[in-house]
């Protein structure tokens, strides 16, 4: 994939692994030499599958199913995860949900909803993760966000206030434990050829100078350079197609 990234001996955990992005991040982690958790929510056969084929790669890896806007289900994960493999070093927050609503549709249990998935499950799975990092002096934490954290996006604005709130996230927790040798950084796309695009793939690559929709591996290939990086952090790297330019 182009990046260096050497995770042998390492254990990451990827939330909401079992496709799209999250199934590329944990792919390109193992081929990295990392041992793999893919947390799933309800697609246990597709975390499964991941699971193997990262298995007939010689790689090692583990389903592990939790709700990670639940404290104590994510503490029962991490708990899972380090028997199994081991401590982990690397956590890449991906879980989310996407729920379009316009202004006047938009309710207070899908505004709660969404916060809880994609900024709450962020905080519960790093705090949950930390401690370790912290007394081995090495850690890696990727936060998938969205540029829709800038802009106004497609989705809603219940959507851009927890993408903006995971790259706030990002920084608080980026800036409070950088000398205890972990790095918090976030990786931002738009406009990827996931399921969240639906059948308005071509309308949407369109929109995008670069002429097409970018792919889940191109986000876990920023991703790997993100945790490859010891003096990054605090940052969010945008995967945009040239869409606009900050």
């Amino acid at each position: 994939m182009g990046v260096n990234t050497d995770l042998a001996g390492r254990v990451a955990l990827v939330t909401g692994g079992s496709r799209g992005i999250g199934r590329a991040v944990a792919v390109a982690l193992a081929e990295a030499g990392a041992a793999v958790a893919v947390n799933y929510r309800e697609r246990a056969d597709a975390a499964a599958e991941v699971v193997a084929d990262i298995a007939r790669t010689g790689g090692r890896a583990v389903a592990v199913g939790a709700d990670v806007s639940v404290a104590a289900e994510v503490a029962a994960m991490v708990a899972r995860v380090e028997a199994e493999l081991g401590p982990v070093d690397v956590l890449v927050n991906n879980a989310g949900v996407a729920i379009a609503r316009g202004l006047d549709d938009l309710t207070e249990a899908d505004f709660d909803r969404t916060i809880a998935f994609n900024l709450k499950s962020a905080f519960l799975c790093t705090q949950a993760v930390l401690p370790g990092m912290r007394a081995r002096r090495w850690g890696r934490i990727v936060n998938i966000s969205s540029g829709a954290a800038r802009g106004a996006g497609a989705i809603g604005l219940h959507y851009n206030a927890s993408k903006a709130g995971m790259e706030g996230l990002t920084r608080g927790y980026a800036a409070r434990v950088v000398k205890d040798g972990v790095t918090v950084n976030a990786v931002a796309p738009s406009l990827i050829a996931t399921d969240m695009m639906g059948d308005r793939r071509e309308e949407r690559a369109r929109m995008i100078p670069l002429g097409r929709l970018g792919t889940s591996e191109e986000v876990a290939q920023a991703t790997l350079m993100a945790i490859g990086n010891a003096y990054m952090t605090g940052q969010t790297i945008q995967l945009i197609g040239g869409m606009h330019f900050i």
